[in-house]
């Protein structure tokens, strides 16, 4: 074995790191979307691929010439910037809670709550389903997140805690989308899961 699979390994190996370099890069974008710039600054651009929910951080480095050294210092770097970072119940991007306020007064529904929900179908399983209200129901646990509260069935909360939903409007479209962490597999367009 060589020096630079003993380094690797070792990094796999440390229980203290949260991110390892054969985790997917959309997994890690999704518990830790601070880790993006990190590796954008690596030169690691995989962030908005089409791919980055199959090739792990490794794979992708590699294939875009960087040593092994440069990696296991990248993932480090990515380490240090989570560490002490609970992971929230459910988290808005900035653009998605501004978009829940805007549509909210558009639709005169000022001051209301997000209903966030699960229900099965979607390419995926299950589709996620968004919409306000009022107030949360009694089964429904509420979650306050940059000023917005969010109603989630207490029932559900197991396959959606940890979620991010951001909102984007770009060459592609304009749109919500959802990363679970605890999703076993996800569709393309971010709307559904298993």
């Amino acid at each position: 074995m060589d020096k630079q699979e003993t380094q690797h390994e070792k990094v796999n190996e440390n229980s203290e790191e949260q991110i390892t370099s054969d985790m997917n890069i959309g997994e890690v974008v999704a518990r830790f979307p601070e880790t993006a710039e990190i590796m954008m600054g690596y030169g690691l651009h995989c962030i908005g691929c089409h791919v980055n929910p199959y090739e792990s951080i490794q794979d992708g480095a590699s294939a875009h010439g960087m040593k092994q050294e440069t990696i296991d210092g990248m993932v480090k770097e990515m380490n240090e910037s989570v560490a002490g970072i609970e992971e929230k119940d459910i988290t808005l991007s900035e653009s998605a809670a501004t978009k829940f306020m805007e549509l909210m007064e558009k639709e005169n529904k000022k001051g209301w709550g997000l209903k966030f929900t699960v229900e099965p179908g979607g390419c995926s399983g299950y589709s996620y389903v968004m919409d306000f209200a009022e107030k949360p129901e009694a089964d429904e646990k509420v979650v306050e997140e940059k000023g917005l509260m969010v109603f989630i069935e207490k029932n559900i909360f197991p396959q959606v805690k940890g979620v991010r939903i951001d909102y984007a409007d770009g060459l592609q479209g304009a749109g919500f989308k959802i990363s679970n962490p605890n999703a076993a597999d996800t569709c393309g367009c971010g709307k559904s899961f298993h």
